[in-house]
């Protein structure tokens, strides 16, 4: 893997928090919301509030940022091993893992608490919420060669017991978002898959974007960031099914 990929998702998240910080509007079942910081999902580090979570390999911390020049450790909490990323939504934190999804209570900011983790084979792990469903894609290659490729659609309406609907079968997904009824999963090497996802379980591929090389993406007021071994691209996907590149920042190899 590339010496980038460490700092792509953090640049996405900066560039995020920014952009969540000028909108005027925001979707009510949108995660984030207006508070908070616009992160990829391959991040290691969400902001929500007044308070900044990280996940290292087998640990959470929360710091208080209500003073940016002075943040402070709140709390660190034990999750286990093989631990990747981390997506907040709804009082919630979506934590994936090489071998599965920890769901966490975040109504108390400071203290969250376990409250179930859904399983599957050893695979790489990033996810994105809304409404009543997370989305999680696997993918095998180092350090995942055991996983498998696919999208799995699970059920979050209980967080103490979720439940895969549904797994689609895809090319070496790596990091998604989604935005409304529209679900992006970055497929690697192969591009960028766009699906409607008005019915979360029977996903309708609208658009598959060939010819660029993509790790994570955040769709964001119709205009979505993309990151990859090229570099940070920029879309409107004003029109879905047919999404137009608006501007690209090239990364050297």
């Amino acid at each position: 893997m590339q010496k980038h990929t460490f700092w792509l998702p953090v640049l996405l998240l900066a560039v995020l928090s920014a952009l969540s910080g000028c909108s005027e509007t925001s979707k009510a079942d949108m995660a984030p919301n207006a508070n908070n910081g616009v992160g990829g999902s391959m991040a290691r580090f969400a902001v929500v509030d007044n308070y900044l979570y990280t996940v290292s390999n087998s640990t959470l911390k929360v710091f208080d940022i209500s003073q940016a020049q002075q943040p402070r450790e709140l709390n660190s909490v034990k999750l286990g091993l093989n631990i990747e990323t981390i997506f907040p939504y709804n009082n919630m934190l979506f934590i994936g893992s090489r071998t599965g999804m920890h769901i966490y209570d975040n109504a108390n900011p400071t203290q969250p608490v376990f409250l179930s983790e859904y399983q599957h084979v050893q695979s790489c792990d990033p996810v994105v919420v809304q409404g009543n469903y997370a989305y999680v894609t696997l993918r095998d290659g180092t350090p995942c060669r055991f996983g498998q490729n696919l999208l799995e659609v699970v059920n979050v309406s209980n967080p103490r017991n979720p439940v895969r609907e549904r797994s689609f079968p895809m090319l070496n997904p790596h990091g998604l978002g989604i935005d409304g009824n529209v679900l992006f999963v970055c497929e690697g090497d192969h591009g960028l898959k766009i699906f409607d996802a008005t019915d979360p379980v029977n996903l309708v591929e609208k658009q598959f974007i060939k010819g660029v090389r993509t790790y994570d993406v955040i769709p964001h007021n119709q205009v979505m960031l993309v990151v990859g071994k090229d570099g940070l691209m920029q879309y409107d996907y004003s029109d879905a099914t047919n999404p137009r590149l608006l501007s690209m920042i090239p990364l050297a190899n």
